[in-house]
């Protein structure tokens, strides 16, 4: 999201829908969660074809053994995310709602009850597509960093967020730490 802080003006200006109350829950690690991932990737090269210049599995539900929302996070390398007709249309139609807004960023959701997923499109060089790896990866070989992030996502769970953006938030200072042990210099 945008470097301002977090406000529910800032929020306005960046969501399609504006600031949505959620509950946050997590679930223990579910072993289809890859699964899963790689059935939405496959729609996901079947629907966009070669403008879909990377697809991977990021968030929580990328990390064995690591508790989280059952929701699959994917990142998407489109050349250019602000040409929205090049490619929104066709997301739409397989099912995924526009939710953020940003220059060089949309982020997209389906809400299927068993299956949600949120789906952001950068450009496949972006800074953000590499800090997104480079956190994963940490998270995937460092247990101490893994439980860490995982006590701070339990610690604010369990409560209604006027907004998913300020729970993300509020991990954050985490984030940051974990990303500098992992050598990230964004």
């Amino acid at each position: 999201m945008t470097e301002e802080p977090l406000t529910d003006d800032v929020l306005a200006d960046v969501l399609v829908h504006g600031p949505r109350p959620v509950w946050v829950a997590l679930s223990e690690h579910d072993p289809s969660w890859p699964a899963r991932f790689e059935a939405r990737a496959a729609q996901l090269r079947q629907v966009l074809g070669d403008r879909a210049r990377l697809i991977e599995h990021i968030g929580s539900t990328s990390v064995p053994g690591l508790a989280a929302k059952p929701t699959i996070d994917i990142v998407v390398g489109i050349d250019d995310p602000d040409d929205e007709p090049a490619y929104l249309p066709d997301l739409e139609a397989a099912g995924y709602d526009l939710r953020a807004r940003e220059p060089g960023h949309r982020c997209l959701r389906i809400g299927e009850p068993d299956e949600p997923v949120n789906l952001h499109c950068y450009p496949p060089d972006h800074a953000e597509i590499r800090k997104y790896r480079v956190f994963r990866d940490r998270l995937r070989t460092d247990e101490g960093d893994r439980q860490l992030y995982e006590s701070t996502k339990r610690s604010l769970a369990g409560r209604e967020w006027s907004d998913m953006n300020y729970y993300a938030e509020a991990k954050q200072p985490v984030i940051e730490a974990i990303l500098a042990r992992a050598g990230w210099r964004g």
